[in-house]
């Protein structure tokens, strides 16, 4: 299910930034394009003024100047001398000359339809020099041009000269701009989608790490109330079909089994707060020396049945309030009292101590049991994670260090595991 969120969410991602690009580039094409094109007419305007300055200044137009302005503008001329084709536009073969002649119909059309109001205005002797530019495709060779049409008067004749530019240049390094951009699109592209793959990978890890864990949460917790939802179902249907003198050991079975649950329920309800974000946390001054001292008057009757010795060590001098939620603080106290002595053999030591160091508490339950194993280490703190069989005990669901470590987070503080001297295990919670 992932792997397909995963790749929509990257095609998605790149989708939507690939539009947003390309639609970029075109802006920038068009506007790019358009200057371009605005600056060539801009330059061909300029040079058809000086043409126009050197054909005021001339008395004869020369082939040889005609020869020389196409060669060194890349234009067209064709000339027309009272109405009579210049003998210029004649010179080349038939073919060039047909090719020619096309593309000036192409270009009065164009000038027909771009200036309707001066077509049949024909100029005399008298005429002032004039032109009027445009622009047009020509079919004939799939090009664009600039196109110039002069008219100028003289005192025996009237020169009707059309000057056409060809944009083959500029269209190709038009097109070449756009074959760059286009290769710089692609690329940006495959990368796009390479980052985003990767992007939405790490968005989506921790949901899927979430996932897995409240798999592995239903999972445990199912495998663990159905050992005693199985004892509590056999109980009560041998204490139906049973004599009376016996149901009273059935019933016990069926309320100890039930506050198994009961507990069960209880620390999977925290737990299920923390992951809600919504964990109990009310903070107030706490004198901690104070909250071990009641934790460790609590635990002593209990350490003394196993015959466990239960000790406390806590600074002579006054500390000052730890800002801290002291029911929470007591409950893990409780959590890891509980383990020692749950843990540690009979004849055994804990000892409760409390320490200040660099404006930070640490509070220490340190038990001479067979200790835990690097490799459990790295996993005390998970949910349901129990060490092996001669540490684990049917009371514990491995679930009470999960909520300890929960609490502490809470707090901004840190708990660790460590191996104490002499052996055993020395949990620290540092506030």
């Amino acid at each position: 299910m992932f792997q397909k969120v995963h790749l929509r969410l990257t095609l998605l991602c790149t989708g939507i930034t690939a539009v947003i690009m390309i639609v970029m580039s075109l802006c920038y094409l068009y506007v790019s394009e358009t200057g371009l094109y605005r600056n060539q007419f801009q330059a061909f305007k300029n040079d058809i003024n000086t043409i126009s300055t050197n054909l005021e200044q001339q008395t004869v137009i020369s082939m040889e100047w005609l020869s020389k302005m196409e060669a060194q503008g890349n234009y067209l001329f064709f000339v027309l001398d009272n109405g009579t084709p210049f003998l210029f536009n004649q010179l080349n073969d038939p073919d060039e000359n047909a090719a020619r002649d096309l593309l000036l119909q192409e270009s009065k059309e164009a000038y027909t339809a771009q200036f309707p109001a001066e077509v049949g205005v024909k100029a005399n002797a008298y005429s002032p020099l004039a032109h009027m530019e445009y622009d047009f495709f020509s079919p004939s060779r799939q090009s664009k041009y600039y196109g110039s049409y002069i008219t100028m008067g003289t005192s025996n004749s009237v020169l009707e000269i059309t000057v056409l530019s060809s944009l083959q240049k500029l269209e190709q390094q038009i097109y070449e701009q756009r074959f760059r951009f286009l290769l710089i699109d692609l690329a940006a592209v495959m990368l796009l989608g390479i980052f985003s793959w990767f992007f939405t990978g790490r968005l989506l890890r921790p949901i899927i790490e979430n996932q897995e864990k409240q798999a592995l949460f239903i999972a445990s917790a199912s495998h663990e109330l159905r050992t005693p939802l199985s004892v509590i179902l056999s109980a009560a249907e041998c204490c139906r079909t049973a004599p009376p003198e016996r149901q009273e050991g059935f019933l016990k079975t069926i309320w100890q089994e039930g506050l198994r649950v009961s507990s069960l329920v209880s620390d999977m309800l925290t737990l299920s707060q923390s992951d809600n974000h919504r964990f109990p946390v009310r903070m107030e001054p706490t004198e901690l020396d104070t909250l071990l001292m009641n934790t460790y008057e609590a635990f002593e009757p209990l350490a003394q049945e196993k015959d466990i010795a239960l000790s406390i060590r806590i600074p002579e001098g006054a500390l000052p309030p730890c800002t801290a939620d002291p029911a929470r603080i007591s409950q893990v106290l409780s959590i890891l009292l509980h383990n020692a002595i749950s843990y540690t053999p009979e004849h055994g030591k804990i000892r409760l101590s409390l320490t200040r160091q660099k404006d930070k508490f640490h509070l220490s339950v340190t038990d001479n049991g067979i200790g835990i194993s690097d490799e459990d280490k790295k996993r005390i703190f998970d949910r349901f994670y129990r060490v092996e069989k001669s540490r684990s005990t049917k009371d514990h669901f491995g679930l009470g260090l999960s909520i300890a470590y929960e609490i502490v987070k809470a707090h901004g503080g840190s708990i660790q595991v460590s191996d104490a001297e002499g052996g055993g295990s020395c949990f620290t919670v540092v506030l």
